[in-house]
C-alpha cells in the first residue's frame, strides 16, 4: 500500500512531513476495488471533502509549527531572555519591599544574600576555580610542608583557649561543670566499648566532636545565632499551622481541637508532603551535599557514610540510606556502623513536625538534629575504627539519585501518599506501647504489693536506675528523677511517649502551677527541659532495632550478618550521641533572667497564672519577714507601697508559710 511506502519518522514530523494516513491519496488507498460506478463517485467525494479538512488544519497549525521551530532554534536566548526578565522582575520587588518597610523585609534580604553568595560562588568555581587554584597552588604548597609542626601549635592554641574559656565561663555557674565531667565521661565509656582501640581516628573524633560545640556556640550562646534560630522555629510553627485548612476541612473542627491523632498527625501528612517538593526541586539533595562536604573535608570521612550521616539531619533511618544504596553493598562494617548510628542519633524531619505541635522548642529541635550528624560521625568512627579498606576512600563524588517523579504535583502526593504508612506507624505504636506500659505498670504495682512498696512502676525504676546519667547530664538533683524517667520511656518504648510528657511538664511550668504537688514534682527546670530535649532526640531505642535491620537488608539482603552484628554497638552509640548533645546544651544553658519582679506583679492581673508569676511570688515570700507580728519585707520589696496587696494576691494562688 501507499500507507506502508511513506513510513513515518520523527524526523519528517520536525521538517513537516505529511501523514498520509490524513492525505487524499490515502484516503483513496483505503477504498480499494469499489462495488460499481457509483460507490466509487461516493468515496472520492467522500476522500475530497477529508483531505480539503486536513488541508486547512495543516495551514491552520502552521504558525504554531513555525513559533515551535523558532522555539527550539533559540531556546538557550529564550530561556536566557525569561530570567532575566524575572531577575529585574525580582530585583523591583526586593527594592520596594525594603523600601517600604526595612524590618519587614529582614527575612528576605538575608535569603536573598544566601541564594546570590552561593550563586556567585558556584558561578566562580564553573568559570574561574581551576585559575584560583593555580594561583593559590605555591601557598598550599608551603602550608603542606609547614603543617607537621604547625598543626601542634594550632591544636595548642585551641586547646588553651578552650581551656581559659571553660574557666570564666563556669566561674560564674558552677553546675555547668557537671554536664561538662558528664561530657568526658561518656566520651571515655564509648572509647572502652570500642572495637579496635588502636585504631581510632582521632582526626575524626576531635574535628566531629569539635563542630558539634562549635555549633551549639552559635545556637545556644551567640545573638545571631540565637535570633536566627528562634526565627526559624517560630517560621516552622506558623508553617506548620497550616495543616489545620486542610484536617479541619477532613476531620472538622471539634476533632482536631479535643483528639489527639486528628491534631497531630496530620501534621506528619503535610510535612512530609512538603519534603518530597522539596526533593524534587532538589533542595534537600543541595543541602545534604554542602552539610557532607563540610563534614567530609573536616574529618576524614568517605562520601557514603557522610552522606548518609547528613540526610539523617532531614529524613528518617531508613530514609538516609537510600541516597546511597548502590553503595551499600560494598560498605565496610564501620561504614555501615556510621549509618546506622546516625539513624540512630537523630529524628526524621516529619516527626519533628509533630514534637513542635505539643509545644517541644522548636529552635532547640533542629539545633539537636543537626548537632547530632558531627557527633554521630565522630562516636561511631570511635566505636567502630576503619580497620578494612573501603572503596570510596579518595572519591571524589558519589551521585545522589533524584526522585521518578514526573513533576511538582506528582511528587507532592507521592509525599502525602508515602505518609499513610508512617502515621498509621504511629499510631499504632503509641497505642501498643501505652497500653503495654500500662501493662507493667499494674504487674509491677501487684509485685510491689506484695512486699509493702506501694506505687512501683516502670517509671520509677528508670527514675533511679538513670538518675546518675541525668544528673551527670546537667539536670538539677530535684529534677533529675523526672529526667530519667523520661531517658528511660524514650529508650524502652520510644521517644514520641517521651516527648509527650516532657510536653506536659512543659505546660505544667508555664501555666504556673506550684512545682511541688505534696509528694510530686510537677514540672522540671528550664534548664532540665533544655537538656532533656536534646537528650530524646533520636531514634535510638529497642523498637528501632527490628525498623533499622528491615529496612537496611531490604537494600542489601546479602549483608544481612554483618548488619547484624553491628546493629547493638550503633544503638549504644545513638544513645550516648543524644547524650553528649544533651551535655554540650547543659554546658552551654544561659539561665533566663527574671526581670524586675515589682513592676511585674504591681501591674500583673492575677486572674490567671504563669510561670513568671510564680517565681516572683516566690521571690515575694522570701523577700517576707514576720517578726512580733510585724509584716516586713525585704530585697527589692522593701519600702514598696504595693507589697502587702501583692503578697495577698500570691496567697490566693500559692501556698507558703508567709500566708
Amino acid at each position: 500500500l501507499e500507507m506502508e511506502e511513506k513510513q513515518i519518522t520523527l524526523d519528517n514530523l520536525e521538517k513537516g512531513a505529511d501523514n498520509p494516513a490524513f492525505s487524499s491519496l490515502g484516503e483513496e488507498s483505503l477504498y480499494e476495488e469499489p462495488d460499481g460506478p457509483r460507490a466509487e463517485s461516493k468515496e472520492e467525494r467522500r476522500g475530497e471533502g477529508k483531505g480539503r479538512l486536513s488541508s486547512y488544519c495543516r495551514k491552520a497549525l502552521q504558525p504554531a509549527s513555525k513559533a515551535k521551530r523558532f522555539c527550539k532554534a533559540h531556546a538557550k536566548v529564550l530561556k536566557m531572555v525569561v530570567q532575566g526578565l524575572l531577575g529585574v522582575a525580582y530585583l523591583c520587588y526586593f527594592i520596594a519591599a525594603c523600601y517600604l518597610n526595612i524590618q519587614r523585609a529582614l527575612a528576605l534580604v538575608i535569603m536573598t544574600a544566601v541564594v546570590v553568595f552561593f550563586t556567585c560562588w558556584s558561578l566562580l568555581k564553573k568559570h574561574c576555580g581551576a585559575k584560583i587554584l593555580l594561583l593559590l597552588s605555591p601557598v598550599w604548597k608551603c602550608f603542606q610542608k609547614s603543617w607537621p609542626w604547625l598543626k601542634w601549635l594550632v591544636w595548642v592554641a585551641l586547646l588553651g583557649g578552650l581551656i581559659t574559656w571553660l574557666a570564666l565561663d563556669t566561674s560564674r555557674n558552677p553546675e555547668q561543670l557537671i554536664s561538662l565531667a558528664g561530657f568526658c565521661f561518656l566520651v571515655l565509656f564509648l572509647f572502652a566499648c570500642s572495637k579496635h582501640h588502636g585504631a581510632v581516628s582521632w582526626r575524626a573524633v576531635f574535628w566531629g566532636l569539635g563542630l558539634e560545640f562549635l555549633f551549639g556556640l552559635f545556637v545556644l550562646r551567640t545573638s545571631p545565632g540565637v535570633q536566627a534560630f528562634q526565627w526559624l522555629g517560630d517560621q516552622i510553627q506558623y508553617f506548620l499551622s497550616y495543616t489545620t485548612a486542610g484536617s479541619s476541612f477532613v476531620f472538622g473542627n471539634t476533632l482536631i481541637e479535643e483528639v489527639f491523632a486528628f491534631q497531630t498527625l496530620p501534621i506528619v501528612v503535610f510535612f512530609s508532603c512538603v519534603m518530597s517538593i522539596l526533593y524534587y526541586l532538589g533542595v534537600m539533595q543541595w543541602l545534604i551535599v554542602k552539610i557532607s562536604w563540610l563534614l567530609q573535608i573536616s574529618m576524614g570521612t568517605t562520601p557514603t557514610e557522610t552522606l548518609s550521616v547528613a540526610g539523617n539531619i532531614f529524613v528518617g533511618q531508613t530514609e538516609a540510606p537510600l541516597l546511597i544504596r548502590p553503595y551499600l553493598a560494598d560498605m565496610t562494617r564501620s561504614e555501615i556502623h556510621a549509618v546506622m548510628t546516625g539513624g540512630f542519633s537523630t529524628i526524621a524531619g516529619s516527626v519533628m513536625g509533630a514534637y513542635i505541635s505539643f509545644g517541644i522548642d522548636a529552635s532547640l529541635l533542629i539545633a539537636a538534629s543537626v548537632m547530632a550528624a558531627p557527633c554521630a560521625l565522630a562516636m561511631s568512627k570511635l566505636v567502630y575504627p576503619e580497620v578494612e579498606e573501603s572503596k570510596f576512600k579518595g572519591k571524589a563524588s558519589i551521585h545522589l539519585s533524584s526522585g521518578e517523579e514526573q513533576n511538582i504535583l506528582e511528587a507532592a502526593s507521592n509525599g502525602a501518599a508515602a505518609s499513610v504508612g508512617l502515621v498509621a506507624n504511629i499510631a499504632a505504636n503509641l497505642i501498643a506501647f501505652l497500653a503495654v506500659l500500662e501493662f507493667i505498670n499494674a504487674a509491677l504495682r501487684w509485685l510491689g504489693e506484695m512486699v509493702d512498696i506501694e506505687g512501683l512502676s516502670f517509671q520509677v525504676i528508670c527514675s533511679y536506675v538513670l538518675m546518675p546519667v541525668a544528673f551527670l547530664m546537667g539536670a538539677d538533683w530535684a529534677d533529675s528523677p523526672l529526667v530519667a524517667e523520661l531517658l528511660g520511656i524514650k529508650i524502652f518504648l520510644n521517644e514520641f511517649v517521651a516527648y509527650q510528657q516532657l510536653a506536659t511538664y512543659k505546660k505544667n511550668r508555664l501555666s504556673g502551677l506550684e512545682e511541688w504537688d505534696g509528694s510530686q514534682k510537677q514540672w522540671i527546670s528550664e534548664r532540665a527541659e533544655s537538656i532533656t530535649t536534646f537528650a530524646l532526640c533520636g531514634f535510638a531505642n529497642l523498637s528501632s532495632i527490628g525498623i533499622m535491620l528491615g529496612g537496611l537488608a531490604s537494600m542489601v539482603p546479602q549483608r544481612k550478618g554483618d548488619l547484624a552484628s553491628v546493629v547493638l554497638r550503633a544503638l549504644l552509640t545513638g544513645i550516648c550521641v543524644s547524650m553528649l548533645n544533651a551535655c554540650l546544651a547543659g554546658l552551654l544553658h544561659v539561665p533566663t533572667e527574671l526581670g524586675d519582679c515589682v513592676n511585674f506583679l504591681s501591674t500583673a492581673n492575677f486572674s490567671s497564672t504563669s510561670y513568671t508569676m510564680y517565681m516572683c511570688c516566690k521571690q515575694l515570700f522570701a523577700s517576707t519577714v514576720l517578726e512580733n507580728g510585724t509584716l516586713s519585707f525585704t530585697g527589692p520589696w522593701a519600702g514598696v507601697g504595693d507589697s502587702v496587696l501583692c503578697l495577698m494576691q500570691c496567697c490566693g494562688h500559692y501556698n507558703h508559710t508567709s500566708c
